[in-house]
């Protein structure tokens, strides 16, 4: 039994860094909080309140959006151009892009994402005032929806 002890040690010390490496390794990026909602209106289309769910890998970010308001026709999948924009503490926006969305029927609420957009650590996003805050292409057709209310509970804010 005696060859034995040098595997264990030698499985103790890799132990050991495996342990200092998970320590030492940087943190995943997070936003917080994970969801917000806000208030929007969308014209003929209808108004309501949207949750809006954040994600963050680096300074890569997608939001996806869940809303009150219904599509008065089946919408097919991924055809839906979308553009999400904030306004950044601080100043100036930042939009969300994209072309993603699932097969919604006739009456349903209309989902969009995710929609990509770039952040840097520590920015902190809400509702965007200043003109739309989301505009849709849906078979040709411009949707243009204003956010009526800050997001809750707080911005986004990406690590």
């Amino acid at each position: 039994m005696r060859g034995s002890t040098p595997f264990i040690g030698t499985a103790l010390a890799a132990g050991a860094l495996a342990v200092g490496a998970l320590v030492f390794a940087p943190a995943a990026a997070a936003v917080t909080p994970g969801t917000a909602q806000a208030g929007y209106d969308c014209g003929t289309w209808g108004a309501g309140t949207a949750t809006l769910a954040a994600t963050q890998s680096g300074t890569s970010a997608t939001i996806t959006l869940t809303s009150a308001v219904t599509t008065p026709v089946a919408v097919g999948r991924d055809t839906i151009n979308a553009t999400l924009t904030f306004a950044r503490a601080g100043g100036g926006t930042v939009k969300f892009t994209g072309k993603r969305n699932p097969a919604l029927p006739a009456g349903g609420a209309v989902k969009i994402g995710p929609l990509a957009g770039t952040v840097a650590p520590g920015m902190s996003l809400n509702s965007y005032f200043a003109g739309p805050a989301l505009t849709m292409n849906i078979f040709g057709f411009p949707v243009s929806c204003d956010a009526v209310t800050s997001q809750t509970p707080g911005p986004f804010v990406f690590s």
